[in-house]
């Protein structure tokens, strides 16, 4: 029996073209190209190349002029090939999994450079990757050095993959996104900030803060002191209190400097509600209770930070 008439695969002839620009376009808006490797996309070629009893197993994605690896066991030499080699062109266009049983057989694949030379591809078996859009974006593909076939299983193994494959982009693409909205939102946030004083007549009497996706107004009159929190500062009122991104320099220039100090690096306190100082601690009347001394909020004083504090105060 003629060892070419076993192989399984498509004619070339039958392969859908999409509309390249298009394709390139939903590709690129993923954001993956010459990105760094990652765990998921790796697990996933391990258990392609452990399904398919292949050494090699790949996540490949064709751009304009190259194929670029995403995930890469048995061929870690190669980063991206040109796309004139890619056995994955081809694959990516087939309704279903693509498979060369013997390359060295197929008039398509016996002067691929990857088949003549190193590292002398026998084998191919691809199944594309396609966007929710229904543009094919690349393969997760099983190679080998040997010439062989996949059964049914293996093949049906290779669809869910793909589809695994897919669904991992697709949550990348959405956390990249969240990402970017939360970048912008930041950046109005401080925009918002920095025009306070302008929108305000040049008072300092109101800030606005980000607080789940939205920004609230705060008056600064409302606010009994302030804490630093690593990157992040919380800002405590008499009825809230207000996590946001920000230093506590930042901070400090949008508040009114006759009422606020700043009492130690991680503190800035209203200076109306200062019930007591005792050494190095102040109470601060946190506006919770009915009367005004009910469980009065300790705050440190830094030693640098004393005597400005002290210069400001009415004392007797």
């Amino acid at each position: 029996m003629n060892t070419a008439a076993k192989i399984t695969r498509p004619s070339v002839s039958s392969l859908q073209q999409p509309d390249e620009n298009e394709r390139l376009e939903v590709l690129r808006n993923y954001q993956i190209l010459d990105s760094p490797p990652e765990k998921a996309f790796d697990d996933l070629v391990r258990l392609a190349a452990y399904i398919c009893g292949t050494t090699i197993s790949l996540v490949s994605l064709i751009d304009a002029e190259r194929q670029w690896f995403k995930a890469n066991l048995g061929l870690e030499r190669f980063s991206e090939t040109h796309r004139d080699a890619a056995f994955c062109q081809y694959a990516m266009l087939s309704d279903d999994v693509f498979e060369v049983s013997d390359t060295t057989l197929d008039p398509l694949f016996q002067q691929n450079p990857l088949v003549v030379s190193n590292p002398n591809i026998r084998f191919y078996a691809g199944a594309a990757l396609v966007s929710p859009e229904g543009l094919p974006l690349g393969t997760i593909c099983a190679l080998d050095t040997q010439p062989r076939s996949l059964n049914d299983q293996q093949r049906e193994a290779m669809r869910i993959l793909a589809r695994e494959v897919v669904a991992h982009l697709e949550l990348r693409r959405a956390r990249l996104q969240l990402e970017q909205e939360q970048q912008k939102l930041e950046g109005l946030l401080r925009m918002a900030n920095n025009a306070a004083e302008t929108m305000f007549v040049g008072s300092r009497n109101e800030i606005f803060v980000k607080q789940d996706h939205k920004l609230v107004r705060v008056h600064t009159n409302d606010i009994r002191y302030v804490e630093a929190l690593g990157d992040y500062v919380n800002i405590y009122t008499s009825r809230e209190r207000y996590t946001v991104y920000s230093t506590m320099k930042e901070l400090e220039a949008k508040l009114p400097l006759r009422e606020f100090a700043r009492v130690h690096r991680k503190y800035i306190v209203c200076l109306d509600r200062i019930t007591s100082i005792e050494g190095d601690i102040m109470l601060v009347d946190n506006g919770r209770g009915t009367d005004r001394q009910v469980n009065p909020t300790p705050v440190p004083i830094g030693n640098s930070y004393k005597a400005a504090l002290l210069s400001r105060l009415n004392l007797i």
